[in-house]
Parts: C-alpha cells; structure tokens; sequence
C-alpha cells in the first residue's frame, strides 16, 4: 500500500491546507499518470498524483483541512497486498 499525502507547499512547520477537488472515487483504479485530487493552501493550488499504480481510497473528504504531509488517500496495489 502506498501513501498519499498532502504535498509540502509552505516552509511553516504547522502549515495546513484543503483538498479542494477528488477527480477519482474509493475503489477506482489509478496509475501515476491519474490526476486524483486539486489541494491548495494559501493562495497556492497543486495538482496530486498518485506514486503507484492500484485502487484508490479516500481518507480525507473535500473541503477539510488537514497538516501538509497528511495522508489524504491510500493506492493498493493491483494484487490486492
């Protein structure tokens, strides 16, 4: 399983930001080329991509603020480990 965390977009140590868009579903597949999730903080908005290729679940809903480095979401891989 892999991580998906909020990016560092601040060099503030407590430095919070939102997931402002999910573009994919729990339980969809996703690959490293997917487009996932638009977060943003301040006036700074980034496109996130998953690391790995597998399915998709999303721990933190839109619209909710979370610490930068924040898992938002988790990939499986395809075989299911």
């Amino acid at each position: 399983m892999t991580d998906i965390t909020f990016p560092r977009m601040s060099d503030a140590a407590d430095a919070k930001g939102v997931v402002v868009t999910w573009f994919v579903e729990s339980g969809e597949a996703v690959t490293p080329e997917t487009l996932v999730a638009e977060v943003a903080m301040d006036k700074v908005d980034q496109e996130v991509r998953p690391a790995s290729s597998g399915t998709i679940t999303i721990v933190v809903p839109e619209n909710e603020e979370v610490p930068q480095g924040a898992v938002i979401a988790t990939v499986s891989d395809p075989e299911g480990s």
